[in-house]
């Protein structure tokens, strides 16, 4: 079994996000990266999959971004994974989710693999776009926000969580595209003798041309410009009541409740 797991890199959960002064782009100079986290819930289940499935079963880390992304490669390879393939993204790091799929999808199938893991989202766009539009261009099923998963030979039974705590439950035959939850396990630790494997295993490094892309024509499907980054409005100063009595100071909250905030 060939399982490839799409990973991403993604500022760090405590980064500061600042845009230049037009606000037109994003500066990053001095921003931490790290991978996704929930792609590294994708890649525990590839690897406890990997292990029940035995044999000549294989785990691929995938990337469509810069070739500096293989610091963040490591830790997935130091985890487990066997090898690692990074579609080089130069001049086209501003293209939308379809375009990132489209590349990924012509990857995949020159991979000819079993199963497909992705995180549900990435926590930087919070889109949740690419691995859905991915089983689309492969014509495959797909199933996101996964939370329990069984493999039985070439189906799988999962369960996702959707609103109100629900769960929904299906039966897939793969390949698949499958996202994962953060309560679907809890990712490995990388220990020190797989971070010195990590360095030795491969990683292949691709351009759009390798896979038989054109960057002009992907430029071209291109859908989505963002225009302008702005910052949130910031939160007005919360009050505080220290004058009157118990009763007082309940009736006020509740009138601001009432009549200012308007949610009674």
């Amino acid at each position: 079994m060939k399982i490839i797991v799409l990973v991403k890199q993604t500022p760090d959960t405590e980064a500061k996000i600042i845009a230049n002064t037009a606000g037109t782009e994003l500066d990053h100079s001095g921003t931490k990266f790290i991978i996704n986290p929930y792609d590294e819930y994708a890649i525990e289940e590839a690897l406890k999959l990997k292990a029940a499935a035995g044999g000549e079963s294989e785990v691929v880390l995938m990337t469509f971004a810069e070739p500096a992304v293989k610091e963040r490669i490591l830790k997935g390879l130091a985890m487990g994974a066997d090898r690692a393939v990074i579609i080089n993204n130069q001049g086209l790091e501003n293209c939308d989710s379809l375009v990132c799929a489209k590349v990924l999808s012509k990857a995949i199938k020159e991979e000819n693999c079993d199963l497909i893991f992705a995180g549900k989202q990435g926590i930087d766009a919070d889109n949740m776009h690419t691995p859905v539009m991915l089983a689309e261009l492969l014509d495959w099923p797909h199933v996101n926000v996964v939370t329990k998963m069984e493999l039985t030979g070439k189906s799988v039974k999962v369960d996702r969580e959707i609103e109100g705590g629900q769960v929904e439950s299906y039966s897939v035959q793969l390949p698949a595209v499958f996202g994962a939850h953060k309560s679907l396990n809890n990712p490995r630790y990388a220990s020190l003798p797989g971070i010195m494997k990590a360095k030795k295993k491969p990683i292949d490094l691709k351009t759009p041309a390798d896979i038989g892309l054109n960057s002009e024509d992907l430029l071209a499907d291109n859908q989505t410009v963002i225009e302008i980054y702005t910052y949130p409005e910031p939160k007005p100063k919360g009050k505080i009541f220290s004058d009157g009595s118990v009763e007082e100071k309940i009736e006020k909250v509740v009138n601001l409740l009432r009549e200012e905030a308007k949610i009674i």
